[in-house]
């Protein structure tokens, strides 16, 4: 079982940065792959990007590429979510989650149906 803690959303003005955190309970953290969601009002769950287990390899969705670091401490089983120069359509409610590390690395990292475990979420404002 794991379980997983986001922090670090909040409001910020158009171009802004902000990083977000997601902390995982136990002791396998690195046995998983983390990726980062965001359901944004009336919308549909999107993938922002995603990490292996190793954070060697990361895959990001097209909208954030260039704009978006993912990484990750597993000492401190928490994995990070950098934004910047950030945008009024990045407003939603983010997420992170873990998967298993499996033999497709993250090829389907962008299917939320692939994770196991979810966090509650941190809402992030974009103003403009």
């Amino acid at each position: 079982q794991v379980q997983l803690v986001e922090s670090g959303g909040g409001l910020v003005q158009d171009g802004g940065s902000l990083r977000l955190s997601c902390t995982a309970s136990g002791r396998t953290f690195s046995y998983y792959a983390m990726g980062w969601f965001r359901q944004a009002p009336g919308k549909e769950r999107e993938f922002v990007g995603a990490i292996d287990w190793s954070g060697g390899n990361t895959r990001y969705a097209d909208s954030v590429k260039g704009r978006f670091t993912i990484s990750r401490d597993n000492a401190k089983n928490t994995v990070y979510l950098q934004m910047n120069s950030l945008k009024p359509e990045d407003t939603a409610v983010y997420y992170c989650a873990a998967k298993r590390t499996d033999a497709f690395g993250l090829r389907y990292a962008d299917d939320e149906k692939g994770y196991h475990y979810w966090g509650q979420g941190t809402q992030v404002t974009v103003s403009s």
